[in-house]
C-alpha cells in the first residue's frame, strides 16, 4: 500500500513514522509546502521533540518513510491520503476566537482534487476538525470527480488521540483507533482498507468503527472531557488554598472512586497545548450554531476557569511579593505547555509571563528544550503583547538554571520537567535575593524540604504554613 500524508507537523510526522515502522511493506511519504520543515525531517535535527521519535525515524527513513515537498507526485501515487494539516482557531470573521479555521484542510482537499486524474482514492481526515468537516471535503472532491468519471473518492474520519510527550507510546499502544465513514458499501470498503493498515499492530477489538459525524464529535468530546477534569480540580484548588485543605489529598480521595478514576486530577497553573482549548471552543461554537446556548455556556466555563486559574496564580505571586513586582527579577522554570515536548502552544507560561511583565517584572526564563527564538515569538505575538519593546526590555532567556535563578526574588515553576526536581536548591537559595520565594504551579517539588532550606513557598491548591508558625 502506498500512503501519503499531507502535513509534516506534530500529528503527521510521528503518526506516519510509526506507521512505516509497523507496516514495512507499505511506502509512506509525508509532504509539506514548508521546505525548511521537510529539510529538518531529513536531517539529524528533527523539527519537533518527542521521546523516542528520532529512534523510530532513524529506522525507517529512506527505507519506506520519505519526506518531500512534491505534493502532487505523492498524492497521485498514493492509495491512502491522510490530511494532517493545522486547524487553528479563527482570529477574524464569523466564529472568531472559537471556530476552527479550515483553510488548510480545504487547500489540501483542493490539492488532492487537482492532482488525481484517475482511480479511486481513500482520503483520511486526521486533523482535529469540527463535526461535518469530512462532508465539506467530500463536496470539494465530488465536484472534481463529477467532471472526471474515472476518479472517485471516499472520505474517512480517523482522529488522533496523542498526548505530547508520550505520542510514540500512544501510537504503538493506542487505547483505541476510531474510524468513521459513510454508511454505504463504498464507505464500508474504505473503512475496511484503513482498518487493515492498523491491524498490522493494533488488536482488532481496539479498532472502533462508526459513522463519520460520530467519529468527528468523539474527538472533540474526549478533549472537552479531559479539559473539564483539569478545570474541575483547579476550581477545587482555589477552595483548598482558602480553607487549608490539600488539593493533592482531595484529588487522591476523589480519584480512588472507581466511577471517577485518578487521571487528569493533577491541579496546576492551567492546561495548554494545541488541542484542549481549541477543541472546547470549537464545541462551544458548534453548540451555538445548533441553538444550544445552555450547552455552549457549560463548555465555555471550562475555558474561562482555565484563564481564571492562570490569573489567580499570577496575582498570588504579586501579592506575596509585597504587592509589587516592578523591576524585581522573577525566574520562570519551564516554557513548554508540558514536560517532554518543545510545544508552547497555549502554554500557561506564556500567560503567566504576560501578566508579570504587565506588572513591570524583569523575567528570566529557562526551559531545557524550547528555543529562545520561540519564546520571544510567543511573547511578542499580537494576541499576547501590545509593546514588543517592553518584551525586549524585560525578558532574558537563560540556558543555565543556576544562572537563571541567581539574584532572583522569586522562582515560578510553570512546567513539570523532571530535571527541576534534581536541582541543588540550597545552592539556588544562597544565590537569590531574600526573602527568597518559590511558587510551584505544578506541585512538582518537595515543599517541606524547600521551606527547611529557607524558601517562602506557595503552591497551587495548598495553604502552606511557614516554619515560624509551625509548618507541617
Amino acid at each position: 500500500m502506498k500512503i501519503c500524508c499531507i502535513g509534516a507537523g506534530y500529528v503527521g510526522g510521528p503518526t506516519c513514522a510509526v506507521m512505516a515502522l509497523k507496516c514495512p511493506d507499505s511506502t509512506v511519504t509525508i509532504v509539506d509546502l514548508n521546505e525548511a520543515r521537510i529539510a529538518a525531517w531529513n536531517s539529524d535535527e528533527l523539527p519537533i521533540y518527542e521521546p523516542g521519535l528520532y529512534e523510530v525515524v532513524e529506522q525507517v527513513r529512506g527505507r519506506n518513510l520519505f519526506f518531500s515537498t512534491n505534493i502532487t507526485k505523492a498524492i497521485t501515487e498514493a492509495d491512502l491520503i491522510f490530511i494532517s494539516v493545522n486547524t487553528p482557531t479563527k482570529t477574524f470573521g464569523v466564529g472568531k476566537g472559537r471556530a476552527a479555521d479550515l483553510k488548510y484542510v480545504e487547500s489540501a482537499a483542493r490539492s488532492i482534487g487537482a492532482a488525481v486524474k484517475q482511480g479511486h482514492k481513500v482520503i483520511v481526515e486526521k486533523s482535529t476538525v469540527p463535526v461535518k468537516a469530512a462532508e465539506s471535503i467530500s463536496k470539494i472532491l465530488k465536484a472534481t470527480s463529477a467532471l472526471n468519471p474515472s476518479v472517485s473518492f471516499q472520505v474517512l474520519s480517523n482522529p488522533e488521540f496523542l498526548a505530547e510527550g508520550t505520542a510514540i507510546k500512544d501510537l504503538l499502544y493506542p487505547d483505541r483507533v476510531l474510524i468513521g465513514g459513510e454508511q454505504s458499501a463504498d464507505g464500508f470498503a474504505a473503512i475496511a482498507k484503513l482498518s487493515s493498515l492498523y491491524e498490522s499492530w493494533v488488536p482488532g477489538e481496539k479498532i472502533i468503527t462508526m459513522n463519520t459525524w460520530s467519529s468527528e464529535l468523539s474527538k472533540l468530546a474526549a478533549n472537552a472531557f479531559l479539559a473539564q477534569r483539569i478545570s474541575s480540580i483547579n476550581a477545587i484548588s482555589a477552595v483548598c488554598e482558602e480553607t487549608g485543605a490539600n488539593v493533592e489529598e482531595v484529588a487522591n480521595a476523589v480519584g480512588t472512586d472507581k466511577r471517577i478514576g485518578p487521571y487528569f486530577l493533577k491541579a496546576s497553573v492551567g492546561f495548554g497545548g494545541s488541542c484542549f482549548q481549541k477543541d472546547v471552543l470549537n464545541l462551544v461554537y458548534l453548540c451555538e450554531c445548533l441553538n444550544l446556548p445552555e450547552v455552549a455556556q457549560y463548555w465555555q466555563q471550562v475555558v474561562d476557569l482555565n484563564e481564571y486559574q492562570r490569573k489567580r496564580f499570577a496575582n498570588r505571586i504579586v501579592e506575596a511579593l509585597f504587592n509589587t513586582v516592578t523591576n524585581k527579577k522573577i525566574t520562570i522554570l519551564g516554557f513548554s505547555f508540558k514536560k517532554d515536548t518543545m510545544d508552547t502552544r497555549e502554554s500557561s507560561s506564556i500567560f503567566i509571563a504576560k501578566y508579570l511583565m504587565e506588572e513591570g517584572a524583569s523575567l528570566t526564563i529557562y526551559d531545557p528544550k524550547v528555543p529562545a527564538k520561540q519564546m520571544y515569538s510567543d511573547l511578542k505575538h499580537p494576541a499576547v503583547c501590545e509593546d514588543e519593546e517592553a518584551v525586549d526590555r524585560l525578558l532574558t532567556i537563560s540556558h543555565d538554571p543556576y544562572e537563571a535563578t541567581k539574584n532572583a526574588h522569586a522562582i515560578v515553576v510553570c512546567t513539570e520537567w523532571d530535571e527541576f526536581k534534581t536541582y541543588d536548591y540550597e545552592r539556588i537559595y544562597k544565590s537569590m535575593q531574600k526573602p527568597a520565594f518559590l511558587f510551584d504551579g505544578r506541585l512538582l517539588l518537595d515543599h517541606s524540604k524547600l521551606q527547611r532550606i529557607g524558601f517562602q513557598v506557595q503552591a497551587v491548591g495548598k495553604k502552606l504554613i511557614t516554619l515560624e508558625n509551625g509548618y507541617h
